[in-house]
């Protein structure tokens, strides 16, 4: 029963994060970003379509505990199972055949991205050690954006005693931008914190 209550309470707690991010940018980002880029259609605005998470795992091939891990945490993370990716071909250097799996990816999108975009800028991104913000210069030139992570411990879902070796994940932010400069206002208008 009260893991039953937890899972409630989490579930009202991600539904609020994701009403909190997707009210602020209909109500603010949305006019700010008409009046800064001078928008006539305010289907011009860039929008975030999706985010993907990626992590790979060279190690998978010969630990199947890494896979199954990996599959965990990043479903804790996220709140979606992920997908397992495989290799397109073999590569004897690496001793990876075609078909192995070679790492796991999530793909969010409407509200499961908004809930994970708000907990990753507002809660695990302010707790990686020495953090003074994030490239302003990791945008595509289509207004996309991609960060690296280096532990999965910065989220507070994880639990630092659940985890069996650290590892690090890819998050890609998919935008509607037309460049880098639109892109870059809409991330920055929902609490990316740049580096100056």
């Amino acid at each position: 029963m009260p893991s039953q209550l937890l899972n409630y309470e989490r579930l009202t707690e991600v539904g609020n994060m994701r009403e909190q991010l997707k009210n602020l940018y209909l109500e603010k980002i949305v006019p700010k970003l008409m009046e800064d880029f001078k928008y006539t259609n305010i289907h011009q605005v860039p929008k975030v379509v999706k985010v993907t998470v990626n992590r790979g795992l060279g190690e998978a091939s010969q630990n199947a505990k890494a896979l199954d891990s990996s599959i965990r945490e990043l479903s804790t993370i996220t709140g979606q199972k992920p997908v397992v990716t495989r290799a397109k071909k073999a590569i004897a250097g690496f001793k990876i055949r075609e078909g192995m799996p070679v790492g796991v990816m999530v793909t969010l999108r409407s509200e499961r991205m908004y809930a994970f975009l708000d907990r990753l800028i507002n809660l695990a991104l302010p707790r990686i050690r020495d953090f003074r913000g994030v490239s302003p210069k990791s945008f595509d030139g289509r207004g996309n954006y991609s960060l690296g992570l280096r532990e999965q411990l910065i989220f507070p879902e994880i639990e630092y005693d659940s985890i069996d070796q650290i590892r690090g994940m890819d998050i890609s932010i998919i935008t509607t931008a037309n460049n880098d400069s639109e892109g870059r206002a809409l991330l920055k208008e929902m609490g990316m914190p740049f580096r100056s």
